[in-house]
């Protein structure tokens, strides 16, 4: 019961960055003519598999409102806890269960937190992963995520082999929701 109230409290206190992801089509509503545009979210589309729609250091929130905690292999429609501690934890051996699935992936993306990318890393990982006909994209997690949920929702067979960032960046927009969600708090409704 303590770890679930510490867990609890690190949620909290923890940053969390939602990934947005949309797609525009063409709308056939009453008015069709040019410019008419609707858009979907493509975390709110069932047939599209599993995205990722926010992240912290704890972990990774998915589309079916899963919550994932530490580093995870993704893919399109399962998830799995990954062994890895940090980026110093990828070899060959924890990258081994991409290579024996069958259908091969096309591509696999591995998102490394937020640890600075080294060229005889990526070297090292994409050298692996071509002795077994695999692409693969080392990215922070991040541009991981995004990756991942645009090759998903377009239908490719990908994976993601996914470390939660240390630190995570504050933006402008970022406060401003924290404002904002700080302000409602103390809002009171009138009788």
């Amino acid at each position: 019961m303590q770890s679930i109230l510490g867990l609890r409290s690190l949620l909290r206190s923890t940053s969390v960055r939602n990934i947005c992801t949309g797609l525009t089509r063409l709308s056939t509503a009453t008015y069709e003519g040019d410019g008419k545009t609707s858009v979907t979210i493509l975390n709110k589309e069932a047939d599209v598999g599993l995205l990722i729609n926010s992240y912290s250091q704890v972990g990774f929130r998915l589309s079916n409102d899963m919550v994932v905690l530490g580093p995870m292999a993704l893919f399109p429609r399962t998830v799995l806890s990954w062994n890895v501690e940090s980026h110093e934890d990828i070899n060959e051996q924890s990258l081994s269960l991409f290579a024996a699935l069958e259908p091969k992936v096309d591509i696999l993306i591995v998102g490394i937190g937020d640890h600075p990318m080294t060229p005889a890393f990526s070297k090292k990982v994409i050298s692996f992963m071509a002795k077994h006909k695999i692409n693969v994209e080392v990215l922070n997690t991040e541009q991981a995520c995004a990756t991942f949920n645009f090759l998903n929702a377009e239908g490719r067979v990908v994976a993601a082999a996914l470390i939660p960032p240390v630190t995570m960046r504050i933006n402008e927009d970022d406060m401003m929701r924290r404002q904002i969600s700080k302000s409602k708090t103390f809002e009171v409704e009138d009788y």
